[in-house]
């Protein structure tokens, strides 16, 4: 009698990492339903400290470092990852394998109870930690004030009715991922806010040489491609955690259009610019637009 075998998911232990991880769980059992699953959860060093900005404190490898120890320890088999989390540049012995399909790829705007667009057009304290946002905000909210906020969703939503915050912005993918939908006071155009390379993306890395065919199974080529044309445009850009850096990538027919956006090193003035270009070279598209982004 064969042994079932037993896949170990690693991942972040938020309630929506773990509703990630669980999406993609279900995705490798619709395909392989004698694989038997378990998650295993851990705290890393950039969920702990949420009292400075993530620039500050080492960057985007915090989300991931202590997964990609597991990895390399065998304590797990693969890691989930919502993609925007994830560094640039990625280690070769944990490739990344699979792209999970896109979820919603804006940003969101949240409110207090007693809070209206229309009154936060007159001034008012909005929270967040993202320079990407923080910039393209002043352009929609010229009157408002922009302090920092840290933590997961729910500790956000929390800051927000506890703390001296009128609205908070957060990706509509997560937002949606936890069925919470009805918090959302506006949603931005990625033309009017630029997202995050990667948004709305999860992405499953591993140890180089397994699992490959598995996870090739349950990828999404498009967000593939996309993802691979938004971080190579960040990347042409040494665009780290902090730099406001911004790519969306939309697929149409066999082309692919880039937005993106580029911040000058004191983060007050950026440009923004569009590119289309074969679906077939993503990552020659987004160095193209890096560089006329850069001029």
């Amino acid at each position: 009698m064969n042994k079932q075998r037993i896949l170990r998911v690693g991942s972040r232990d938020s309630q929506l990492a773990v509703q990630q991880a669980r999406i993609v769980m279900q995705s490798i059992q619709r395909v392989f339903p004698e694989i038997q699953m378990e998650l295993i959860t851990m705290k890393t060093t950039g969920d702990r400290i949420l009292n400075r900005r993530l620039d500050q404190i080492g960057g985007k490898g915090l989300f991931v470092k202590e997964l990609d120890q597991a990895l390399r320890d065998d304590r797990i088999d693969i890691s989930v990852h919502s993609l925007k989390d994830l560094p640039m540049e990625v280690p070769e012995d944990l490739p990344l394998m699979a792209f999970s399909r896109r979820e919603d790829p804006r940003d969101v705007l949240i409110y207090r109870p007693e809070v209206t667009n229309q009154l936060l057009q007159q001034g008012g304290i909005i929270g967040s930690s993202s320079q990407r946002r923080i910039l393209q905000l002043k352009q929609l909210y010229p009157a408002c004030e922009f302090r920092s906020i840290r933590g997961n969703v729910q500790t956000r939503l929390r800051k927000l009715l506890e703390e001296d915050y009128q609205a908070t912005v957060l990706a509509a993918a997560g937002v949606k991922r936890l069925s919470m939908e009805q918090v959302i006071g506006r949603y931005f155009t990625v033309e009017e806010i630029i997202p995050a390379a990667g948004q709305g993306i999860m992405v499953i890395q591993g140890r180089k040489g397994e699992n490959v065919e598995m996870l090739r199974q349950i990828n999404c080529q498009s967000s593939e491609i996309a993802a691979r044309c938004e971080r190579s445009f960040v990347r042409e850009l040494d665009g780290g955690c902090s730099a406001p850096i911004a790519a969306y990538a939309m697929i149409q027919g066999d082309q692919l259009i880039l937005h993106g956006l580029y911040a000058e090193e004191d983060k007050q003035d950026f440009v923004t610019g569009q590119l289309q270009g074969s679906s077939q070279e993503p990552e020659a598209l987004g160095i193209r637009l890096a560089r006329l982004l850069k001029g």
